[in-house]
């Protein structure tokens, strides 16, 4: 649809353009993400066998390459479903460490704090509607299950099918078995 084609590329263009800006000055987002790196990285070690990097230009860097691939790749319609959720996740980071309203007490830098807190997290919603855009195609959710109804069903059929067949050979047999009987039964007693 045409309005897809229009609206991927400009939900993408912030992210584009944000990370190739980090990318070429990433030392000016460090002492925001630090931080958001410090927790993620505590909660982390907590958790994982194994220990984070806890270089935070590192993971700025990181940060902004995976907004400009995953971005280039929303913008091309290239996997717009699992770009929208790359992007959505990596916007959360970004957010809370760069734009900490809370800590301003200057009301025109906290303004512009909030402003771009919020813009921000309209982004995340329509990366959030992008992310489950089925473009109007039936969801895989919705094609597994009916999937799965179908395998059931056609189960449930040869089943009967089957089983028919089987009350039908054994009728047979039986049928069989009895003319054998009786003809011995005969044999016997001429």
């Amino acid at each position: 649809m045409l309005v897809r084609r229009i609206a991927r590329p400009l939900l993408a263009a912030p992210f584009i353009y944000g990370g190739i800006s980090t990318l070429r000055k990433p030392q000016d987002r460090v002492p925001g993400a630090r931080p958001v790196v410090e927790k993620i990285a505590e909660t982390a070690d907590k958790q994982l066998p194994v220990e984070l990097p806890r270089d935070v230009e590192q993971w700025v860097k990181a940060d902004a390459v995976i907004k400009v691939a995953a971005g280039s790749l929303f913008a091309l319609n290239k996997f717009p479903r699992l770009t929208a959720i790359v992007l959505s996740a990596s916007i959360v980071p970004t957010t809370l460490a760069g734009h900490r309203f809370w800590e301003h007490d200057d009301p025109t830098e906290q303004f512009g704090q909030i402003s771009n807190f919020v813009k921000n997290t309209g982004l995340f919603g329509g990366l959030l509607l992008a992310a489950v855009d089925t473009e109007g195609k039936p969801s895989v959710g919705y094609r597994t299950r009916r999937a799965a109804k179908r395998a059931a069903d056609a189960t449930e059929k040869n089943y009967e099918k089957a089983t028919k067949r089987a009350m039908k050979a054994q009728k047979k047999a039986t049928r069989k078995a009895g003319k054998k009987s009786g003809k011995g039964a005969l044999k016997v007693f001429s």
